[in-house]
C-alpha cells in the first residue's frame, strides 16, 4: 500500500511538473516588442538612430567588450582579456573561444570567430582595401565622427585568438568606443562569400552574428522576426523567437500593449504612464539615462549662421512651459549639453532665459526688426530624450509669433527625417542624443565636432576648431581633472556660440506585461533582450 501510495505521489508530481515545464515551454514561444520605427540598417556600424539600435546591436551582436552600468568598469565579451601598452598607443585583445556565428537560411559558418573577425570588422572602418570600406559609401556615423577611423593605424593578428590595436596616439576613450553597440563583430566569412556572389549590398541588411538571436525575416512597416540562437556562447537563450511590431503611432502601441497584442512597448509618453500605472498586468520600467533633448540650428544657413539670431530665438522660448507641457515632470530642465550625473557636468549660468523683448532686440540688431520666416524639423518619434517633438514645435512656433517669427512645422518619416537632417536640408530641428558610454565626449564629438559635421551627423552644421582642439586635448591625456577642465570649457563654449540650444534631460519608460521578465535597461546603450523570459 504505501509503495502504490508513494508511485501515485511520484507520478503527480512528475505530471506535474512536466506541465509546468510544458506551461513555460508554450509561454516563452515568443515575446511581442511594439517598436517606434523601421529599423535603418541590420548592422550598427552605419547608423546611429536609437530606434534601430534598439533593435538590432544586442540581440544580434556581441562587442569585444562592454561597459558595467553600476560600476562603469569594462567587462569582457567577445575579449577575455585586454592590455594597454605603456604609451596608450596598442592595445591587445585576447579572444574567447568557441563562439559560433549564426547559421542562417542564407549563410552557414564552416569555423568560429577568431582574429580575422576582428580585423576585418574594425578595418571596414578605415582600410580602403578592405572588400567593404566603401560599401554604403563608406559612411560609418558614429565611427567616423569620434574619430575611431583616424585613429587606428592598423590591426595586427597576433595568433587566432589575439589581436594588437596600433593607434596613431593615446586616446583615453579608445576603450569607452569599443564598448559602444556600435563596435559589434561581424564575420569575415559570410562577407567574402557575398562578394564572391557580387551581393555585398546584401552585408548590412542580412546580418550575421554571434548574439542571442538570428535573423529570420524583415517586413517595412510590419514586422522584424528573430529566432533563438542555440549556440549561444553566454547562456541559454529562452524566447524560441522574438517579433518587433513595428508601430509608429505612440498611441496605437499602448493600445497593442493593453489588448496583449505587444508583451513589451518602446517609449509610451508621459500623459500614458497614468492609464499604464492603473494596470496590475503592466510593469513601468523606468530608468534615469545619459541624454540631451535640443533644439539646433542650421549655422551655415543665413540667419541662422548669425549668433545675434540664435540667441534671440534661444530667448523666444519658454522652456518652464515645454518641460510642463511636454515632460509632465518626468524630465529636468537642461544647465548644459552634459546631463547632471556626467563626472564633467558644469551648469551653465549664461544659458538665454525667456526675454522676448531681448529677443526682439537681437533681432533689430541683426538687421531683421520684422523677423522672417523659417522651419522647425520635428522628430515624428518619441524618444528619451523627446517624448512629443510635435507639440514642443507647436510651442516654439506659438512663442516665436510673437516676436514676427512666422514657423513651418515640417515632419517626415523617421529614415527619410533623419537622412534628410543628414544632408543639412534644415533651418532648425529637435533632436537629441543618448549616450552609449559614460565618457563625456560620447555627448561633444558625436553632435559638435567638425567630423561630425563631415559625416551628416552634426545636426548644428557647426565646425569650430578651437572646440575641437579642446575635444583633443581632452583625449589626449588620461588625467581626470585635467579631462573635466577641457571638458568644462568645451561646455562655455557651446553656450557662447549657441550652434544648439541644450532643452532637457529626459526619463527612458517603458511598459511591459507583468509576465515578462529579463528585460535589461541601462543607463547607457540599447535595450537587451538576451535574457528575456515569459514567468
Amino acid at each position: 500500500m504505501y509503495k502504490l501510495l508513494l508511485g501515485i505521489i511520484t507520478l503527480c508530481l512528475t505530471g506535474c511538473l512536466d506541465t509546468k515545464e510544458k506551461t513555460l515551454e508554450e509561454k516563452n514561444q515568443g515575446l511581442v516588442y511594439c517598436a517606434e520605427a523601421n529599423p535603418v540598417s541590420f548592422n550598427p556600424q552605419v547608423t546611429t538612430t536609437g530606434s534601430t539600435i534598439d533593435i538590432i546591436a544586442n540581440q544580434l551582436y556581441d562587442r569585444l567588450i562592454s561597459i558595467d552600468p553600476i560600476t562603469a568598469e569594462f567587462k569582457s565579451e567577445l575579449a577575455t582579456d585586454w592590455k594597454i601598452s605603456p604609451d596608450g598607443k596598442s592595445v591587445t585583445f585576447t579572444l574567447r573561444k568557441d563562439v559560433k556565428f549564426h547559421t542562417t537560411s542564407y549563410f552557414t559558418p564552416s569555423r568560429d570567430f577568431n582574429a580575422d573577425d576582428v580585423i576585418f570588422t574594425f578595418s571596414r572602418l578605415f582600410d580602403v582595401y578592405n572588400p567593404y570600406h566603401f560599401v554604403g559609401d563608406a559612411n560609418y556615423p558614429y565611427f567616423q565622427s569620434v574619430g575611431i577611423d583616424q585613429l587606428i593605424r592598423q590591426i595586427v593578428r597576433v595568433s587566432d585568438h589575439q589581436v594588437r590595436f596600433e593607434l596613431f596616439n593615446a586616446e583615453s576613450s579608445f576603450l569607452a568606443n569599443m564598448a559602444t553597440d556600435f563596435a559589434v563583430l561581424l564575420s569575415r566569412e559570410y562577407a567574402l562569400q557575398l562578394k564572391e556572389r557580387e551581393q555585398t549590398n546584401l552585408f548590412d541588411q542580412y546580418p550575421v552574428g554571434t548574439g542571442p538571436y538570428i535573423y529570420k525575416e524583415y517586413r517595412r512597416d510590419h514586422l522584424v522576426r528573430y529566432y533563438r540562437n542555440p549556440d549561444y556562447w553566454k547562456h541559454k537563450v529562452v524566447l524560441e523567437q522574438l517579433v518587433y511590431d513595428i508601430t509608429p503611432n505612440g498611441t496605437t502601441r499602448i493600445a497593442k500593449m493593453l489588448t496583449k497584442e505587444c508583451d513589451i512597448t518602446a517609449h509610451p509618453s508621459s500623459t500614458q504612464l497614468s492609464i499604464l500605472a492603473q494596470r496590475d498586468d503592466i510593469v513601468v520600467q523606468k530608468e534615469t539615462n545619459l541624454n540631451i533633448g535640443y533644439w539646433a540650428f542650421n549655422t551655415q544657413r543665413p540667419p541662422f549662421d548669425d549668433l545675434r539670431v540664435r540667441k534671440a530665438l534661444a530667448h523666444a522660448i519658454d522652456i518652464e512651459k515645454i518641460m510642463q507641457a511636454v515632460y509632465y515632470g518626468n524630465g529636468i530642465r537642461a544647465k548644459s549639453i552634459l546631463p547632471p550625473t556626467s563626472w564633467a557636468f558644469q551648469a551653465q549660468t549664461k544659458l538665454p532665459g525667456f526675454d522676448p523683448d531681448l529677443a526682439k532686440k537681437l533681432l533689430a540688431d541683426a538687421g531683421l526688426p520684422n523677423g522672417f520666416d523659417m522651419t522647425i524639423w520635428a522628430m515624428p518619434v518619441s524618444r528619451i530624450y523627446n517624448p512629443n517633438a510635435r507639440k514642443m514645435a507647436e510651442l516654439m512656433q506659438s512663442d516665436l509669433r510673437q516676436i514676427g517669427i512666422n514657423v513651418s512645422i515640417i515632419e517626415y518619416e523617421w529614415n527619410t527625417f533623419i537622412q534628410r537632417i543628414g544632408e543639412h536640408r534644415h533651418d532648425s530641428v529637435l533632436l537629441g542624443w543618448a549616450a552609449d558610454t559614460p565618457d563625456p565626449d560620447n555627448f561633444f564629438s558625436p553632435l559638435l565636432s567638425c567630423t561630425a559635421t563631415f559625416s551628416g551627423k552634426n545636426p548644428a552644421n557647426w565646425c569650430n576648431p578651437e572646440f575641437d582642439l579642446l575635444l583633443t586635448q581632452a583625449l589626449d591625456t588620461t588625467d581626470l581633472a585635467m579631462r573635466k577642465t577641457y571638458y568644462q570649457q568645451a561646455q562655455t563654449m557651446i553656450v557662447q556660440e549657441l550652434p544648439l540650444l541644450p532643452l532637457a534631460h529626459g526619463m527612458r519608460f517603458q511598459a511591459r506585461s507583468a509576465d515578462v521578465e529579463g528585460v535589461q535597461l541601462g543607463p547607457f546603450g540599447a535595450i537587451s533582450l538576451a535574457n528575456a523570459r515569459k514567468k
